[in-house]
């Protein structure tokens, strides 16, 4: 992003009112000028401020939009182009009054692979430099002490400096000092210098217990016993980092925080003497309510390292293993401790460690109840990680397993706006994955309901992977042979349904895979339990509705089912079962191929069973579009077809009439209706259904216009 100043038009000078305009630098390509444009900003604005994170993409070119603007903060991080290049962009105003310099995770090292310092020696009046995580050395770091007058803040974690004695030409304006995980080669020097710098707020010499990123020095660590003994030393300090060390004194650092009453924050993560009960028990003697500690000991410990260590992911990896055990406990919505778990899982997508300790959490933070009391936002940031997790460790069975535990809720699933396409495809791969009945269970839930909220062209991309099929298909097969009616092939044969509905190509790799035959199996296996027929009778009726895949459902076999099923005392069951015989019997006579069930006889049951049933309480089904009806509308050879349409059209547009009756609308299909109400030849309950229908439509039209 780029936060800029306005421009008082009368005096060319900067307002005091900071505007701000971000851009995204992330989109791998984009240069700044092009950034800068996609937000509508002035290229008359200059700026003062200018943030450009994660910006590998930037070049040389880019990067000489800013010589026109006079800049005193700026932040570079990440960039492919070296510090030497960026401080070669910047217009000589800039060069003089540049006050903040951040250009961690960038690089110092030329083409000759020489890490080159010597431009920073420009930046005359520079008070803060970061260049953590670089190739930055003792040589770099000779010339910032020398060079930089004004340096009053430091930030070279993670970087090749061995010796931090030049620090000592510094020590009466160095006030903020950071040097995490840094290694140095011979650490007798380390506690003496630092105990020089007597103008410190600011000092963190944490560690990670981890190899050191360049691997290239003995890893060697400061006492940092000795530097607390020194209780005289350093009076002004207000924060203190010393995670990760292992020589902590309880006692010692007790009378050090003694010895510094402005002392407000102390970082004791991956130390054990957090634990001491001076920093967690409120009514130990020295406890200290105003020290803010960041450690494992508890949960508002945790809390502040997370809030602290995101850039740091074996922090973060300890601090959720932690937090994990304490979330069983909560009974309430903790969103402050979510939106804490969420940056070190962004940015650490692959420490495996981590992503599993996140997912865990995430379940536990909002599982059940808990997910109704977060907001839509909060959640869908929540998915979208998990999905990202899901995508990276595809073979990982806890992780996955965690991933579906959190998906699988009616509020997330029902009320967060994320890419269900995506979440589908990625369930859908989990369920071929593993064996596994509980995560079949969660993944079959999950995308039946899914299936029915994606277009039907990511439907038919789904439906049209033949593991796909086969894995569902597995699922029912198995449930046929123990004879099993539970939740998973009720979830299962849900799925099936929606992705098949509108979607001629899954409905035919449907029929490739067996499906037909099985289902023909489970219908007689599941004789009089309703749920069962009445999805698998769904999922035949969008077959059903393919022209071309109609003359595979001409099977005696399943027509005796279906004319017994069209008489069921379920209506849903019956409904459906009615459904599929009129869209065979559209095709006309010359397309029933079944000569032991008479065409004419199962059209005759139909209009009667039609015509019997009693309108449903609930809305009964649901449909993408009222289009597979058309054909059945002008089928005039049959009006028991007609009727079917018509009472399939009446019943979803009174139960649901904001939804259907703009659909019916849009599609045209009221002319259809109205030519068939006109139509003095066309059968009079046809006729009157009809009639009652444009009227629900009319009365709709007028509450629109109001």
């Amino acid at each position: 992003m780029v936060r800029h100043r306005k421009q008082k038009t009368d005096m060319g000078l900067f307002s005091g009112n900071d505007m701000r305009a971000k851009v995204d630098l992330v989109s791998k390509g984009m240069s700044l000028l092009q950034a800068v444009a996609a937000k509508n900003v002035n290229y008359g604005t200059l700026f003062r401020h200018v943030i450009l994170r994660n910006a590998s993409a930037l070049t040389t070119k880019g990067l000489r939009m800013l010589r026109g603007h006079k800049i005193s903060d700026l932040e570079a991080t990440g960039l492919k182009v070296t510090v030497n290049d960026l401080i070669g962009c910047l217009g000589e105003w800039t060069l003089q009054n540049l006050r903040s310099l951040n250009v961690a995770r960038s690089t110092f090292m030329d083409g000759s692979r020489y890490c080159v310092v010597v431009a920073l020696s420009k930046l005359r009046n520079l008070q803060c430099l970061n260049v953590s995580c670089t190739e930055f050395n003792r040589h770099g770091l000779e010339i910032v002490v020398e060079d930089l007058p004004h340096l009053e803040s430091l930030d070279i974690s993670c970087t090749r400096v061995d010796d931090i004695t030049p620090l000592r030409k510094c020590r009466d304006r160095l006030k903020l000092l950071t040097m995490y995980n840094l290694k140095v080669s011979c650490s007798d020097n380390v506690i003496p210098v630092l105990l020089e710098l007597h103008e410190l707020r600011l000092l963190d010499v944490s560690d990670e217990k981890d190899n050191h990123p360049f691997g290239m020095f003995t890893p060697a660590r400061s006492k940092v016993t000795d530097f607390l003994r020194a209780v005289d030393k350093v009076p002004h300090l207000t924060s203190l980092d010393i995670s990760g060390k292992e020589d902590i004194s309880s006692s010692e650092l007790r009378q050090f925080i003694q010895h510094h009453p402005q002392l407000k924050f102390l970082g004791l993560t991956h130390s054990e003497v957090c634990h001491d009960e001076g920093f967690t028990n409120p009514r130990h003697p020295d406890y200290r309510p105003t020290l803010l500690v960041a450690g494992t000991a508890n949960e508002s410990q945790i809390m502040e390292a997370l809030r602290r260590y995101a850039h740091r992911p074996l922090y973060v990896q300890k601090c959720l293993f932690t937090l994990f055990r304490l979330t069983p406990e909560f009974s309430h919505a903790r969103v402050d401790i979510i939106k804490l778990v969420l940056p070190g899982m962004q940015l650490h997508p692959q420490q495996f460690g981590l992503q599993m300790a996140a997912t865990a959490c995430l379940y536990n933070l909002t599982k059940g109840d808990l997910a109704q009391k977060i907001h839509p936002n909060i959640l869908l940031r929540v998915v979208d990680l998990t999905l990202t997790a899901m995508e990276t460790y595809p073979n990982h069975y806890q992780l996955q397993k965690n991933t579906l535990l959190t998906l699988c809720s009616d509020r997330i699933l029902q009320d967060v706006g994320f890419d269900k396409y995506r979440c589908a495809k990625l369930v859908m791969n989990c369920l071929c994955a593993f064996d596994d009945a509980s995560m079949n269970r969660m993944s079959v839930a999950i995308c039946s309901i899914l299936a029915a909220k994606i277009s039907t062209n990511e439907t038919s991309l789904l439906g049209a992977q033949p593991q796909y099929m086969k894995k569902l298909l597995s699922i029912v097969r198995s449930k046929v042979e123990t004879r099993s009616v539970d939740i998973t092939i009720k979830f299962t044969l849900s799925a099936l349904w929606n992705l098949t509905d509108e979607s001629p190509t899954t409905c035919s790799v449907f029929l490739e895979e067996g499906g037909m035959a099985l289902f023909l199996e489970v219908l007689e296996t599941f004789q009089e339990e309703s749920a069962v027929e009445t999805k698998v009778l769904g999922l035949v009726n969008n077959i059903a509705e393919v022209t071309q895949l109609r003359p595979r459902l001409m099977v005696a076999k399943f027509l005796l089912i279906l004319r017994k099923l069209l008489h069921s005392k379920h209506i849903d069951v019956s409904y459906f079962a009615a459904g599929i015989i009129a869209h065979l019997a559209s095709d006309g006579p010359e397309g029933w191929i079944v000569t032991t069930v008479s065409r004419t006889a199962l059209l005759q049951e139909l209009g009667e069973a039609v015509l019997s049933w009693q309108t449903p309480e609930g809305e009964m089904v649901a449909y993408r579009s009222f289009h597979p009806f058309f054909p059945l509308l002008t089928c005039h050879g049959a009006f028991q077809v007609q009727l079917w349409a018509v009472w399939a059209i009446q019943h979803v547009c009174t139960k649901n009439v904001k939804r259907y009756c703009p659909m019916l609308l849009k599609e045209q299909g009221n002319i259809l209706l109205e030519k068939l109400y006109t139509d003095q030849e066309v059968d009079s309950n046809v006729r009157t259904i009809c009639g009652g229908i444009l009227r629900v439509l009319s009365a709709e039209r007028v509450d629109l216009t109001l």
